[in-house]
């Protein structure tokens, strides 16, 4: 400060230099708040998502191409093994679609012989997987035949061959094979079947045997007893 304000107040240098430390201490103070206080540009809050949007879209599996070009052979569905013998073309085993036909068989093993008979043939029943479809073979029973020869004098083997009709309950494979018809698969399954319901109750029964139908059944009914 000037002397002459210094002489006017009556200040001493110590209180002077007091003052003016607390002076400069306001005015440090006072310029701190002033630029704490100006005014700041602000940014604007980010913009938040859903989380829908926000999480990306995975990518779909890719689907496993179904193959189309196994044959029906292979398939472990859908198929039927037949057994195709007698007077036809090519006989042997026949593997045919699911829901295939006693007709569809017959061309499958290239049709009967020329002069063959079909008549005791159901070729519009639906063929059951295992069963044996014989053509040509007569509608006598070889059995009848047999119990002929028993019963007439002198005739071969007459003490070893049935004389009456079959018992579905006691007949062994070979004994059911003689039957019209019904092949080593068909007489296994008539065996599989008293198996596992204990014997035949009634010649009826057979109805329930895969791989015979209707018409099969009337050629083995008159031959056949529980």
């Amino acid at each position: 400060m000037p002397l002459w304000v210094q002489l006017r107040c009556g200040l001493e240098p110590r209180t002077l230099a007091a003052l003016t430390v607390v002076l400069i201490a306001a005015s440090v103070f006072a310029a701190y708040h002033f630029w704490t206080g100006r005014p700041q540009t602000v940014r604007a809050p980010a913009r938040e998502l859903p989380a829908a949007m926000a999480a990306p879209t995975a990518a779909p599996m890719p689907t496993a191409a179904v193959p189309t070009g196994i044959p029906a052979s292979v398939r472990p569905s859908g198929v039927v093994v037949v057994d195709v013998a007698g007077k036809v073309r090519r006989p042997g085993i026949q593997r045919l679609p699911s829901g295939s036909r006693v007709v569809d068989a017959l061309n499958a093993a290239g049709g009967s012989r020329p002069g063959t008979d079909t008549t005791g043939l159901n070729r519009a029943r639906v063929l059951a997987d295992g069963e044996q479809i014989v053509v040509g073979a007569t509608a006598s029973p070889p059995v009848a035949a047999a119990a002929g020869n028993a019963g007439s004098p002198g005739g071969p083997g007459g003490s070893g061959s049935p004389s009456g009709p079959i018992s579905l309950n006691a007949a062994t494979v070979d004994q059911l094979d003689t039957l019209p018809g019904v092949g080593p698969v068909l007489a296994q399954h008539i065996i599989d079947y008293r198996t596992r319901h204990g014997g035949f109750r009634s010649v009826d029964e057979l109805r329930q045997v895969n791989g015979i139908g209707n018409r099969r059944f009337t050629d083995l009914r008159p031959l056949v007893q529980p």
